[in-house]
């Protein structure tokens, strides 16, 4: 079979904070992406252009770039896209999309943490599609690092997924992705690598151990649609691979849609990525990554073929989704009212407010253009859809992006995607790995405990700090990180997986406490707040605006308390002896979206526009909730 030995395609794959994106950064800076002029003004962790990307320091979209490097020996240059995806489980469609892209993949694993459950998600996936991995040590000069050690972890981990012979014998590179150094003799822990002064060691790793794309001669053209993009110009671009023949710009070519219809359409537009931009092309080959327009409604997993012969490649297939929560619009009081959204740095004014059932459905539609791993599916209420996703933070960041675009929504309390195997109800598990301080063992196995967690496996480094591992359901992972930071003093690590599916667990108490509930509409007053502070923890600051049914804060028992926090102190003509003594009002908790979400019973939700978040009662009226309450106690 004819190979292409003028290209490389790979995929970065790691734990979340492992480094990938960084040395990305330094792979662009050394194989002369920037001109000399450019090189100061190059952010940190240019790959990630995402607002919400760069400020929780994460990875979300997979995102291609590709850097041309020129052999030390003279020959021609060699074009390396590079595939960078996001570490998080949660966000593990765009995992599945970006290897569906690529022949190879490069394992980050940081050379003090070792291996941990996104590891082991990401090199499960590469190893199912058979690929090659080459294992790369970065951060070498963390002062904690063990290299030897995580590279046996390593090793155990492959053999744990039952990786074959040729896998195991995997190369190994030692780098530091900060300072754009990388070798492949060890170096000493804690150390920089000594014996290089760049990252030529990997890119010859690279060049040699990823195969290069292979086709065959004269076969009809087959193309699969990875990634879509927009513009506002061209419209919708769709990323693609081309896998057999050529294709032009101008070409007809036939489109074969997911339900199997073939249309023919015309390329108006093809471009190939050099470093961190698009650039017009004439044609695109074999193992080529490039993008097309001139398609309006083209999907991800979609063909683009030979019009005298369409042959469809396989559809992208993404795990099942985990968790789920119900989307509808704002019901509230104060509904459509107060300032502007929130953009990220430019706090742009929102001038129209996105308030219609109408709105919200079709940004939700439209997310589902880009989003694989999502599912919206309607319910009863045509002002309310249920959205489906892999986890928690997934679904919470779609919430927070249609909040920065001036969106107002009514967000449910997140729920497990339960399914029926053999008349018996199943839920999702997950396998979670935490790692704290010896003192707090007690408490997390305490806390697990109490969400139905089994202990698998329990180390100990002598480091002062133990390694748990854990299965536990879903659902008793909702609202369980607030509450293991508090226990663990901020100083714990918890990172899950998804594990497949169970037998039911049965009922999980998870918030021993109630909330305390406004009774009636009005401002909230540094008077009252004196007051009700010895009742639980205030989630509000004087001024707010509240109205009945809403949650300001937490009861110190496990009983829901509705509260006058508007009530304010009567003025008299007399002068009161007590009149100069103040008290201190403690300040509120404030509650971020995924802390809110986490909130939640099952009668609360949590109302989201551009510039507050507020927990509040399914239903508002206080006589109302009272008579449900007292029907279902009394059956």
């Amino acid at each position: 079979m004819p190979t292409r030995h003028d290209i490389r395609n790979v995929a970065i794959v790691a734990h979340v904070d492992h480094g990938k994106t960084t040395i990305v950064d330094a792979m662009l800076k050394q194989a002369g992406a920037f001109a000399a002029h450019q090189l100061d003004s190059v952010d940190d962790r240019v790959m990630d252009s995402n607002d919400l990307e760069r400020e929780k320091g994460i990875t979300i979209l997979a995102k291609n770039t590709a850097v041309k490097y020129h052999p030390k020996d003279g020959g021609d240059p060699i074009t390396i896209n590079i595939i960078d995806t996001p570490g998080h489980a949660d966000f593990g469609g765009e995992v599945e999309r970006g290897l569906s892209m690529v022949d190879a993949v490069v394992l980050l694993v940081d050379a003090s943490e070792g291996p941990l459950p996104q590891t082991r998600f990401v090199l499960r996936k590469a190893l199912q599609a058979r690929m090659p991995v080459i294992l790369c040590i970065n951060k070498t000069d963390r002062p904690d690092s063990r290299i030897d050690e995580v590279v046996n972890e390593t090793y155990d981990l492959f053999l744990d997924l039952d990786a074959d012979e040729d896998q195991i014998e995997f190369p190994i590179v030692y780098a530091c992705g900060r300072d754009g150094i990388a070798s492949l003799t060890k170096p000493e822990d804690g150390t920089v690598p000594a014996d290089s002064t760049n990252l030529e060691p990997f890119f010859s790793t690279i060049l040699e151990h990823v195969p290069a794309p292979t086709y065959e001669e004269d076969a009809p053209l087959q193309a699969h649609v990875t990634n879509l993009d927009a513009d506002n110009f061209l419209g919708r671009i769709a990323l693609l691979r081309v896998e057999q023949g050529e294709l032009r710009k101008g070409q007809t070519v036939a489109w074969i849609k997911r339900d199997g219809s073939i249309q023919n359409v015309r390329i108006t537009e093809l471009m190939m990525t050099e470093a961190l931009t698009r650039k017009p092309a004439e044609v695109a080959g074999p193992g080529d990554i490039c993008a097309v327009a001139g398609i309006p409604d083209i999907m991800i997993g979609e063909t683009l073929a030979d019009p005298e012969n369409p042959v469809a490649l396989p559809l992208i297939t993404v795990d099942e989704p985990a968790i789920s929560m119900t989307i509808g619009t704002n019901t509230s009081p104060l509904v459509g009212r107060g300032g502007t959204g929130k953009g990220a740095d430019a706090k742009a004014a929102v001038k129209d407010r996105k308030v219609t059932a109408r709105q919200v459905k079709d940004r939700l539609d439209r997310e589902l253009i880009g989003n694989v791993s999502l599912r919206v599916l309607d319910t009863e209420r045509p002002d309310a859809w249920e959205v489906q996703g892999r986890g928690e933070l997934a679904l919470a960041i779609l919430v927070e992006q249609m909040r920065r675009e001036g969106f107002e929504m009514t967000i449910g309390k997140p729920q497990v995607v339960t399914k029926e195997v053999d008349g018996k109800v199943y839920e999702p598990v997950e396998r979670m790995t935490i790692d704290v301080p010896e003192e707090h063992m007690g408490a997390v196995t305490q806390l697990m405990g109490v969400r139905k967690g089994r202990m698998d496996n329990m180390s100990n480094h002598g480091s002062g700090w133990v390694r748990m591992e854990f299965v536990v359901p879903s659902r008793g992972l909702i609202g369980f990180r607030t509450e293991f930071l508090t226990q663990t003093r901020g100083t714990g690590i918890a990172h899950s997986i998804h594990e497949g599916h169970e037998p039911w667990f049965g009922p999980l108490q998870t918030r021993n406490n109630g909330s305390l509930v406004a009774d009636r509409a009005g401002a909230v007053t540094a008077f009252a707040m004196t007051n009700l502070q010895e009742r639980g923890v205030l989630f509000v600051d004087p001024g707010t605006e509240v109205y009945e049914g809403m949650i300001v804060g937490e009861n110190s028992r496990s009983d829901d308390m509705d509260v006058n926090i508007t009530k304010e102190k009567k003025l008299t003509n007399m002068r009161s002896s007590s009149a100069d003594s103040f008290e201190a009002i403690v300040p509120p908790r404030k509650l971020s979206l995924e802390q809110s979400l986490e909130f939640c019973r099952d009668d609360e939700c949590v109302e989201v526009t551009p510039e507050a978040v507020r927990i509040r009662k399914v239903v508002l009226d206080q006589k109302e909730r009272g008579r449900t309450a007292s029907r279902a106690k009394h059956g």
